[in-house]
């Protein structure tokens, strides 16, 4: 599409919007309650502590976090010890946590579909510039660190 800004947080603010436009006019059945809502924000804001825990690390290793773009760095420490996208996790998890929070049944197929975008989109790309860019080692960084966790 011509025009539309591909970027993870465009896509994510989409299905946020999806989220919301689903609980509002499409509830079918709701299940929020306080604790789902609590669960909901505590998932939430640990995406958004993820995110700032990797950026802080694109930013020490004077790497661009932009995707489509081909990274400077190769980022082994921090939270990329533990998965190779905790970026697009948090993200995943921003989402989720709206999902759980709103409470209504048919938010729950936005996250898996989010997940699938991502992948497809996003991260297999990136994975490619990787093994491209830094050949062994990315490859080494691949086999031992999880996709997604």
């Amino acid at each position: 599409m011509k025009g539309f800004p591909d970027l993870p947080p465009v896509w994510l603010a989409g299905f946020m919007a999806l989220a919301w436009l689903f609980a509002r006019y499409l509830p079918l059945v709701t299940v929020a309650g306080p604790v789902l809502r609590a669960v909901g924000i505590v998932i939430a804001l640990a995406g958004v502590v993820l995110i700032g825990w990797s950026a802080y690390w694109f930013r020490r290793r004077r790497t661009k976090i932009e995707p489509h773009h081909d990274p400077l760095a190769l980022i082994v420490e921090g939270p990329f010890r533990l998965s190779r996208n905790p970026i697009y996790l948090g993200m995943l998890a921003i989402l989720t946590g709206q999902v759980l929070w709103l409470g209504a049944l048919p938010g729950l197929l936005l996250p898996p579909l989010f997940f699938d975008i991502l992948t497809r989109r996003f991260v297999l790309p990136e994975e490619a510039r990787l093994r491209d860019g830094f050949g062994p080692a990315a490859r080494r960084y691949m086999e031992r660190t999880r996709r997604w966790l």
